[in-house]
């Protein structure tokens, strides 16, 4: 049986060989050799399980011939430093995401009172790694989450269970669930890839298309939020979305049109990418 090191370094130029990620055979390999980092390099040159090699030279394949996502292969992705379960039901979360729950705890700290208990909505929740995210490190907080998928609910109530996140799951079309209610803050990261736009098999092929494509231009559901966005909204809000980054002047654009009175604040990403619009009404 080969070492771990000769595995890795056979694996990951397989990936690169064929343009595909080394950092996710590395991925496989701890999943499957059940091993965090130190371990793996404590044992780097000793022999692998023949079982466990096989299950992950399997993997390895079905990640680079057949598209499939390493998460979806491990079943998780790893989110703000907290471990949430993946399918094809849900969004496998990106890390340029937690910028824009950074930013908002930052943001909810500045606008609120520091007494004050805060009513969110999560709208298009997915995994439900935001509504989570924000429940857990944020002290004062009530959360609501909504999806349009029953299944992706479920996906995002046993991730809450298991984080012991206390969250609300409503099932339902953007705000249609939370019509009744009134929050401090709205946050959503909603699908924006625009209906013709060529997208990665990776990613094409086995995430689901009703939690990334956002109609012609990939604004629709941005349009949606915030033309009704005040109707579950009190008087003194924000409003946090992620968007592609060639998008946020079109989104500008769009809230001017539909809110009155308010501040945007738009964020580029570590990429230097314009990636996050935060709304205050003050």
């Amino acid at each position: 049986m080969p070492t771990f090191k000769e595995i890795l370094q056979i694996n990951e130029q397989y990936a690169l060989d064929n343009k595909k990620e080394p950092s996710a055979i590395k991925l496989l390999l701890l999943h499957f050799s059940k091993f965090d980092n130190t371990t793996l390099y404590q044992n780097i040159d000793k022999e692998m399980d023949e079982s466990a090699y096989k299950r992950f030279l399997y993997a390895v394949d079905d990640y680079i011939k057949h598209h499939r996502p390493v998460q979806h292969i491990t079943e998780s992705e790893y989110f703000y430093g907290h471990k949430f379960a993946v399918n094809c039901n849900v969004l496998i979360p990106r890390y340029e995401t937690e910028e824009l729950v950074s930013y908002l705890l930052e943001y909810m700290d500045e606008t609120f009172d520091q007494d004050q208990t805060i009513d969110l909505v999560d709208i298009g929740t997915g995994s439900g790694c935001l509504a989570s995210v924000l429940a857990l490190e944020y002290d004062r907080i009530n959360v609501v989450a909504t999806d349009i998928s029953q299944e992706a609910i479920d996906v995002a109530k046993e991730n809450a269970k298991s984080l012991n996140a206390n969250i609300k799951f409503l099932q339902g079309d953007m705000l249609e669930p939370v019509q009744s209610m009134k929050f401090d803050v709205l946050i959503s990261n909603p699908p924006y890839i625009p209906d013709n736009e060529v997208v990665d098999p990776l990613v094409k092929d086995h995430e689901p298309h009703i939690a990334l494509f956002g109609g012609k231009d990939g604004l629709d559901y941005y349009r949606a939020i915030i033309q009704n966005a005040e109707s579950v909204l009190k008087d003194k809000y924000i409003i946090a979305f992620e968007h592609a980054f060639d998008k946020a002047k079109k989104i500008k654009k769009i809230i001017k049109k539909n809110l009155k009175d308010v501040r945007i604040i738009q964020k580029k990403d570590m990429q230097g990418k314009d990636r996050m619009t935060f709304i205050f009404k003050d």
